[in-house]
């Protein structure tokens, strides 16, 4: 009898054989049978796709709670068997306090920024120490083609003619 020996890959099966030179198929996805479930490239949903579906549920239940606590009246919870949960005053008091923590956040990083920035007038807002100088007298191999000039900082003077010379006529 003759041995067979296939190899399975996700895209491929080989199958080798004494007698025959190597035969290569590509199985058809969509001709499944039954029995086949689970084979390689079918691994379930993806992981960011399960916290997504998780965070999104646990977000509708918590946002009826909240609605629930903070605008039912005392006496309907204690109806349905409600007697312990946090004072109405928090209620207002959490989203209030969370909103100011972001308008100061948002505050405290636009000003941290204006006290990083060097004022208009500083030379430091036009030169640095990654500052390069145009180079001049770029050798050039043939007539018809010149090279890449290297990367450098436009001078404030070249800056001034290009905006400033036509004001002057």
């Amino acid at each position: 009898m003759e041995e067979r020996c296939s190899v399975n890959s996700p895209r491929r099966i080989l199958s080798f054989s004494k007698n025959r030179r190597a035969n290569v198929s590509f199985p058809d996805v969509d001709h499944r049978s039954s029995t086949e479930l689970g084979v390689s490239g079918e691994h379930g949903p993806k992981l960011s796709e399960v916290y997504g579906f998780v965070g999104s549920i646990t977000t509708v239940v918590f946002t009826a709670i909240f609605i629930i606590w903070a605008y039912v009246p005392d006496h309907w919870l204690h109806s349905i068997g409600i007697y312990y949960y946090p004072s109405r005053y928090w209620a207002l008091a959490v989203p209030t306090y969370v909103m100011v923590a972001i308008v100061l956040a948002v505050t405290f990083y636009i000003s941290a920024n204006f006290m990083a920035t060097p004022p208009p007038t500083s030379l430091n807002s036009m030169f640095d120490e990654f500052s390069r100088e145009p180079q001049s007298g770029i050798p050039s191999t043939d007539d018809d083609e010149k090279p890449i000039e290297p990367m450098c900082d436009i001078g404030i003077n070249q800056i001034n003619e290009i905006m400033f010379t036509n004001l002057k006529r």
